[in-house]
């Protein structure tokens, strides 16, 4: 009951139908999405304004981050990006929120870019992925990124902070603002949250410094809607497929691996559905799809429901997102026996003009 309810939100945020009296759930939310409205645009003009202050911290600072709730390559940008730097010659940190992770310290050592120290559950999923991915980079949660960053700076000796998932926090000064557009539907429904996905107002992308369109697909269309939006440097990202790694680790297949075969595909992500498309287009026969919450912790009960899908559909192979097998550490049993795709970003056709603006902001 609770997963078909949090599966029905899902849906009244991605509606896209106007505001209509005859549907009270629906223009509840609307009227929620006014005072939402009202407060964001106040937040901001404060921010604007100098009433709220911006602090500044004495290295170069990237965020990362979109205006709308997930689905846009967040965490493989934040990845790229390490990877890029370091090797530069840069000493890069990674800073998160640490959404989902129950540690509420306001500092949380992740990872110091030699050991992990703490699991998905503590730390939140991306950054478990992110540490898990990217060696020789620390990544640090807490609330407050000013004193995540000066931790950074004392302690691990960083001389770049990449902020994931920052672009409404406007607490922190920075040098390079990259904001991440779903090529696909840049501003979800178009309505403010809870009625839609919008964080802000599109007028917030003045704010940006860069603007990275992505997709699950190489050859997938840019809306109409974001061309000419805002006079900043547009990019074309693309969320490419990897390879494929069996649950323990040890096991990694090419993607041909998965071509004419029978799947059960599961996915706890924000656009379960670019996960499901990502799939066919690799050859794949989707044959049982079970989508969860954004972020949901996965329990025993899920397990059985995902294997009594794939058993009664005579799927070949059960997959999941990278994402997803984070939270799964818990379940080794049942992570054997599943694969994982995964996932880089790759910026398409003007990748080294990316790199080259990159670099020579921050060399200012």
């Amino acid at each position: 009951m609770k997963i078909q309810m949090k599966g029905l939100l899902i849906d009244i945020l991605h509606d896209d139908s106007k505001p209509d009296v005859m549907h009270p759930l629906l223009f509840s939310f609307y009227l929620l999405s006014l005072l939402y409205g009202g407060a964001v645009r106040l937040r901001n003009l404060l921010y604007d304004c100098g009433i709220f202050k911006t602090r500044k911290i004495e290295c170069k600072v990237i965020s990362i981050g979109n205006i709308t709730v997930g689905g846009t390559g967040k965490t493989p940008m934040v990845i790229m990006l390490a990877n890029l730097l370091k090797e530069r010659g840069y000493r890069p940190a990674v800073l998160s929120r640490g959404y989902g992770g129950r540690n509420r310290n306001s500092i949380n050592v992740v990872s110091d870019g030699k050991r992990i120290f703490m699991e998905h559950d503590e730390a939140g999923d991306e950054p478990a992925l992110i540490a898990g991915l990217v060696s020789d980079v620390p990544v640090i949660t807490g609330r407050r990124r000013y004193l995540t960053g000066r931790y950074a700076l004392e302690r691990p000796g960083a001389d770049i902070l990449i902020l994931d998932d920052a672009f409404q926090h406007r607490g922190l000064s920075r040098d390079i603002d990259i904001v991440l557009l779903n090529g696909e539907s840049p501003f979800g429904s178009g309505f403010l949250l809870p009625r839609g996905t919008l964080r802000e107002p599109a007028k917030a992308l003045n704010r940006a410094d860069v603007i990275v369109l992505t997709g699950a697909d190489q050859k997938e269309e840019i809306a109409p809607t974001v061309k000419g939006l805002v006079p900043v440097p547009t990019f074309r990202g693309y969320r490419r497929p990897k390879d494929l790694v069996q649950g323990n680790g040890d096991d990694i297949y090419p993607l041909e691996y998965l071509k004419g075969k029978t799947v059960c595909a599961f996915a706890g992500i924000a656009e379960p559905e670019s996960f499901k498309r990502t799939i066919k287009f690799l050859g794949g026969e989707v044959v049982a799809f079970v989508r969860f919450p954004d972020h949901h912790r996965y329990t025993e009960r899920d397990l059985k429901e995902i294997r009594r899908e794939s058993l009664n559909h005579s799927a070949a192979i059960t997959i999941t997102t990278e994402k997803d097998g984070i939270k799964l550490t818990g379940f080794p049993d049942f992570l054997c026996d599943i694969y994982m795709l995964r996932i880089e970003m790759e910026i398409i056709d003007r990748d080294r003009e990316f790199e080259d603006m990159i670099l020579s902001k921050l060399s200012r």
